[in-house]
């Protein structure tokens, strides 16, 4: 597993759509783990592939509950909103407040090509939001109510 670089706000590829996975092989599986790998070493709670220049529909999550590796993830279901706090690897130094779903389920496939679905609310629902957003090549300074300089705050 390789720690890969993380890119930062003003790379081409944070705002591109990104495309599906049509097959998964060898080559998404070693995506997979180099993201774990840079997401545990960025200390970070979740990384989707265009934070590290790759333009694919992979996002991995793990806000404590165990990994979650999702394929191609929709956002199936949601209710509820409510507004916290969020920082982004590839906005290094600012979080900001942002409303999102309370509740959501998104359906996705596993690394074995497996259709699944995660239901998630707090965090867990917040990043699930947030990754997918990356995705779309958005980032949560598009929908941050306040944004702070994390030196502001300290």
């Amino acid at each position: 597993m390789a720690v890969l670089s993380i890119k930062q706000a003003g790379e081409p590829v944070l705002r591109l759509k990104a495309e599906p996975v049509k097959k998964i092989d060898r080559t998404i599986h070693k995506l997979l783990d180099d993201m774990v790998a840079t997401m545990d070493a960025a200390e970070g709670v979740g990384l989707a592939a265009p934070q590290v220049g790759v333009s694919l529909r992979v996002v991995v999550i793990d806000v404590g509950d165990g990994l979650l590796e999702l394929i191609n993830p929709e956002l199936v279901h949601h209710e509820g909103a409510e507004r916290g706090q969020e920082g982004c690897l590839s906005v290094t130094g600012y979080y900001g407040e942002v409303e999102r779903y309370a509740r959501v389920r998104v359906e996705a496939l596993n690394r074995q090509g497996k259709r699944f679905q995660v239901t998630g609310e707090g965090l867990l629902a917040r990043a699930l939001q947030h990754e997918i957003d990356h995705l779309e090549g958005v980032l949560f300074t598009d929908k941050a109510i306040t944004l702070t300089k994390a030196t502001d705050k300290e």
